[in-house]
């Protein structure tokens, strides 16, 4: 039979609020008979401090704890009594008129003064009791007055902060979708494409270069679907798999298909980028290339890095006169919002001039 753990019951936020403001006059208390004590030692007036104590507590910390207690309480049901200042203007008003007087009466009866024979009696008591207690509940008030608006500046602080967070997570859980929504369309799009170039040597009955191209886009396969489940890659990983896929390639188009590639360096090893990366670009330079021609292709692929990016470079022939490539779009725009997800300041820029497509890829290097 499972058991299971039972939490002690929380105390109501009243009765904690009561128990400190309890002890904290207590402790007041406490040194306040304590001074008192020190002082008729000093002055060899004879004194008990367990009266000193009960004497301090009764008179001047029972008062006191009524009024934190109950201003506490008050606040924290009706924050809006000190929302404005004419509010709290017209609490501590309330406060004079009201608390001081009973404070007085209470300090009065105590000590035994409120036997009055005369006016004469009555305007010296007055006079005795307009002495005693302004500092202390004046104090009080403020003091209460300074915790709740800290109180209610740490609950905004904390909301912010909690707004923020919820804030944040939201969107990075709209970013993975976002990059799985991409990784989803574009996955299915290399494979149509590679399976097209497989179909083409089966139309032209090379069996055995079927075979092989079979063969080469099983291990392409095998790339992109570990490639699939990270979310970077290496450059140089990209770019021998845009070997890997040329050659498959290479079995449909023959001599054809020229891809100079330049800046292949150690460099490539250590700068990441999203997977998949580089073939979309080689991919959209054959169909802008070799599909608008009899002629060798004339696609460059080149690596410059100028210390803080890594520039990509693929660059083919575009005839003026050459239907657009239908997929092209996609691939590009897709390409594009990978590596803004990658990060903020990676970019694709597509240009055209001299008569030829360049798409220029730049990364970010990591700084130690």
């Amino acid at each position: 039979m499972t058991q299971h753990a039972i939490s002690p019951p929380s105390t109501p936020p009243a009765v904690r609020t009561i128990a400190i403001v309890v002890l904290l006059w207590t402790a007041i208390s406490t040194l306040g008979a304590l001074q008192t004590y020190s002082d008729n030692l000093r002055l060899g007036v004879d004194s008990h401090y367990p009266s000193l104590l009960v004497t301090w507590f009764v008179e001047y910390a029972v008062p006191l704890i009524v009024l934190s207690a109950g201003l506490s309480l008050a606040l924290a049901r009706w924050p809006g009594l000190i929302a404005r200042p004419r509010n709290v203007f017209l609490l501590f008003v309330g406060l004079v008129l009201v608390f001081q007087p009973a404070q007085w009466t209470y300090m009065a009866w105590l000590r035994g003064y409120l036997h009055i024979a005369s006016l004469d009696d009555a305007r010296r008591l007055l006079m005795k009791m307009l002495l005693v207690g302004w500092f202390s509940t004046t104090g009080t008030f403020a003091a209460i007055l300074a915790v709740h608006y800290w109180r209610q500046a740490r609950e905004r602080d904390l909301a912010w902060q909690r707004s923020q967070t919820d804030m944040l997570n939201l969107r990075l859980a709209l970013e993975e979708q976002r990059m799985l929504a991409l990784r989803a369309q574009f996955e299915p799009h290399f494979l149509f494409n590679a399976l097209n170039a497989i179909s083409a040597l089966v139309r032209e009955g090379d069996r055995t270069l079927a075979l092989g191209g079979i063969g080469r886009l099983s291990d392409l396969l095998r790339y992109a679907l570990s490639a699939s489940v990270r979310n970077t890659a290496t450059v140089a990983d990209e770019l021998q798999f845009v070997r890997d896929y040329l050659d498959l390639q290479r079995l449909r188009y023959g001599d054809r298909l020229q891809v100079r590639i330049e800046g292949d360096d150690a460099l490539l090893h250590d700068v990441d980028c999203p997977p998949l990366l580089l073939q979309p670009l080689i991919e959209n330079a054959l169909r802008h290339d070799l599909d608008c021609h009899d002629g060798p292709s004339d696609i460059r692929l080149s690596f410059v890095s100028d210390g803080a990016a890594l520039t990509i470079r693929v660059t083919n022939p575009a005839l003026a006169q050459a239907s657009p490539n239908p997929g092209a779009g996609l691939g590009l725009a897709n390409t594009r919002e990978r590596l803004r997800l990658m990060h903020p300041t990676a970019t694709l820029r597509t240009t055209l001039p001299d008569g030829r497509f360049v798409a220029e890829v730049r990364l970010p290097l990591a700084r130690e």
